[in-house]
């Protein structure tokens, strides 16, 4: 039996923490539920509370001036006023004795003198000489209380202090509320029906409105589910101008993305794998020719080789680029800051790209302070970072052309500026250059390279927290970055 009702349990759990539609149908019909308690709290409370309390303001009411004549008469000499007093209150009435015993009894004005009345009332006896409240009678103070069956008032007890042949008596006056009684519980019948009725059609409109909710979240997991599987072109089916229609529209913008990514990574296998079988099939040419025709000759023993070399060093600096990049990707970047002169740092990164640029008869230009700028970087981090813009502006500067670089410093930081003369990069893609496999090609370009080395840029750019970006101005493009000054260049 027990582990029967733990597995129905176990069965609700689930459902509660699985399904969402079932968590906000719950949610919702926790809510009403809440609200029909409260308003049965009130019903209890409240309203029959009020009730009462109205009923025993009006017997008290009534019975005031009859209970101030009291006061001062002697009911024995006096019996009108005691059937006064029984037909005010229009229930029984009981006179009783200093011995708690019963004197006389009346019922709306109507004395009682056969023995069966008496008896209906001798149960009561000896609840009346255990309450406190009766025994107090006696010394004068009058008491009320209502007597409930249950949690249902039933009847109005009153007890009033009077002399009967000059002795002190109580008069115990029961008033009947079976009218207010049947007006609670005909509240009560009603109340409890539509709490039935509300339950069932909060219910049936929750599990609606949930379904109606969860729809478009069941839309866009399948959209999801589609992109997991490869079906990039799959677009959530969902206009809407909330926080749901936000998601959807992230989720096409991913889709999005993705396909462009993927059109990318196609692009950029095809090109790499172009840029790597080229360098590879002239090795292996010119080595075979090295070996059979120009073994002898010096000179032409000299350009193979020179050839090999160069194509063999192509060809390793994009295989680092991915390899450089996959680093990056799986988290392996660990900075190692050292201070350095900036000025110093740069042009020592420059003589690398001196033979590069004469190859293609490029002048670099540097514009730099001659006061030193200290910074502090990671020397082999940000020699990646030069190195590769440097290349970036190599490659699209037309022969004979130029290249910038130019260092300038503030108050707390400094900035340095590679460019290259060209076409202005349009301002849509001065964001999109920096992503991976995203190549900027305009007039100039030599060579389409595989792609990341912007994005290893800003990878470690913003791994060393340094503002970057790129203008375009007067027919050049500009690449940037700053780096927060050392605090003895600041003073």
């Amino acid at each position: 039996m027990w582990g029967t009702n733990l597995n129905i349990i176990h069965k609700i759990v689930y459902l509660l923490q699985s399904k969402i539609t079932v968590r906000l149908w719950a949610i919702m019909m926790g809510l009403i539920i809440f609200m029909l308690a409260f308003l049965w709290g009130v019903q209890f409370f409240l309203f029959e509370e009020n009730y009462v309390n109205s009923t025993v303001e009006t017997v008290q009411l009534r019975l005031k001036p009859l209970v101030d004549e009291l006061k001062t008469k002697d009911l024995k000499t006096d019996e009108d006023l005691i059937i006064t007093l029984s037909k005010a209150t229009n229930s029984k009435m009981m006179l009783m004795d200093a011995e708690g015993e019963i004197v006389a009894m009346y019922s709306q004005g109507h004395k009682l003198m056969d023995s069966s009345s008496f008896d209906s009332m001798s149960w009561l006896l000896p609840y009346l000489r255990a309450s406190e409240s009766f025994q107090k009678v006696y010394e004068g103070i009058a008491y009320n209380r209502v007597i409930r069956n249950e949690d249902s008032p039933i009847a109005l007890e009153i007890g009033i202090p009077v002399l009967y042949n000059g002795d002190a008596c109580a008069v115990i006056l029961y008033h009947t509320m079976d009218e207010l009684h049947t007006v609670l519980q005909l509240n009560r019948y009603y109340l409890s029906i539509l709490t039935v009725i509300l339950i069932v059609v909060a219910a049936v409109i929750s599990a609606i409105l949930s379904k109606h909710f969860v729809r478009p979240i069941h839309k866009i997991k399948g959209t999801v589910d589609e992109l997991a599987k490869g079906n990039l072109s799959a677009k959530p089916d969902v206009e809407l101008k909330d926080e749901l229609g936000q998601l959807s529209n992230a989720v096409r913008d991913l889709g999005t993305a993705l396909q462009r990514v993927d059109v990318l990574r196609k692009e950029v296998i095809a090109n790499v794998s172009h840029e790597l079988r080229s360098p590879l099939s002239l090795i292996r040419g010119y080595a075979e020719m090295l070996r059979d025709l120009h073994g002898e000759d010096p000179e032409k023993r000299e350009e193979d080789l020179t050839l090999i070399i160069n194509e063999s060093t192509r060809m390793s600096t994009m295989v680092n680029d991915i390899l450089d990049y996959s680093q990056i990707q799986a988290g392996y970047i660990q900075l190692k800051k050292i201070e350095v002169n900036l000025v110093e740092f740069i042009q020592t990164e420059l003589t690398h790209f001196d033979k590069i640029a004469e190859t293609y008869a490029v002048t670099i230009e540097l514009k730099a302070p001659d006061e030193p700028i200290r910074t502090q970087v990671d020397v082999l981090k940000m020699g990646q970072v030069i190195g590769n813009l440097m290349n970036n502006a190599i490659n699209h500067t037309e022969d004979y052309g130029v290249v910038k670089v130019e260092i300038t410093a503030s108050e707390q930081t400094a900035r340095v500026s590679i460019g290259n003369p060209g076409t202005p990069i349009p301002d849509e893609m001065k964001d999109v250059i920096w992503e991976r496999f995203q190549r900027a090609q305009h007039a100039g370009s030599r060579k389409s390279g595989t792609g990341l080395g912007l994005s290893i840029v800003k990878t470690l750019l913003e791994a060393h927290q340094m503002a970057y970006g790129v203008d375009s101005a007067d027919g050049w493009n500009y690449f940037w970055f700053e780096c927060q000054l050392s605090i003895r260049t600041r003073a």
